[in-house]
C-alpha cells in the first residue's frame, strides 16, 4: 500500500495541475480573451499533455520504479510552471499582435510557442499517478485496488484545484504568483519526497 505522503504528493500534483489550468486562463485571457475557443484549447491541450505525461509516467515507472525518481520528475514539473509566469509576456505580446495584424506566419509560430509554455510542466505531472502507482504495488493482486486510490485521491486534489485559484488565490495575489505558489508548494513536496 502507498505511504500517506505518496497520497499526498499525487494530492499536490492534481491540485496543481487544475491550479496551473485555471491560472492559465487568467494569463493567456488578456491577449485573447476567454471565449469558448479559448477554454476548449487550454482543456483540451492539458488532457492531451496528461495522457502523454501518463504514458511516459508508466513506462519510466517501470523502468527507474525509485522514489528518487518520481520527486525528481516533481520538482522538475513544479520548476518548470514556475518559469511560465516570467516568460509568457515575451510569447503571448507577439502572438497577440500576430493576431491582429493577421500575420499567418508569425501567428501560427506564436501559437505553438503558447502552446509550448505548458507542455513540459504538465506533462510531467502527468507522470506522477503512474509512478505512485507503481511504487505502491507490492502485490500484483492489490493492482486494481491501489490506482484507483491513488486516482482517486488525485482527482480530489483536481477537485480542490479547480476552486483555490479562482476563488482564493487570483483574487488575493494575482496570476503570476499563484502560479508561484503552486510551482512552490510542488517543489516542497518534491524536496521532502527527496530528502
Amino acid at each position: 500500500m502507498p505511504s500517506k505522503y505518496l497520497f499526498f504528493t499525487v494530492f499536490a500534483g492534481g491540485l496543481a495541475t487544475l491550479g496551473f489550468e485555471l491560472a492559465a486562463s487568467r494569463l493567456i485571457g488578456p491577449y485573447f480573451g476567454v471565449s469558448s475557443l479559448v477554454w476548449a484549447t487550454i482543456i483540451g491541450l492539458i488532457l492531451i499533455y496528461l495522457t502523454v505525461g501518463y504514458y511516459l509516467g508508466g513506462k519510466l515507472a517501470d523502468q527507474y520504479p525509485t522514489p528518487r525518481a518520481i520527486y525528481s520528475i516533481l520538482a522538475w514539473g513544479g520548476f518548470s510552471a514556475g518559469v511560465i509566469p516570467f516568460v509568457a509576456s515575451a510569447i503571448l505580446r507577439p502572438t497577440a499582435d500576430a493576431f491582429d495584424q493577421f500575420q499567418l506566419g508569425v501567428l501560427l509560430g506564436s501559437f505553438v510557442a503558447v502552446l509550448i509554455l505548458f507542455t513540459i510542466p504538465v506533462t510531467l505531472l502527468g507522470m506522477i499517478s503512474p509512478y505512485a502507482i507503481r511504487l505502491s504495488i507490492g502485490d500484483a493482486r492489490h493492482a486494481g485496488t491501489v490506482s484507483g486510490r491513488i486516482y482517486a485521491v488525485s482527482t480530489l486534489g483536481s477537485f480542490v484545484g479547480t476552486f483555490i485559484p479562482d476563488l482564493v488565490l487570483i483574487p488575493w495575489v494575482g496570476t503570476r504568483s499563484t502560479f508561484l505558489i503552486f510551482s512552490l508548494l510542488l517543489l516542497g513536496v518534491a524536496l521532502v519526497g527527496l530528502w
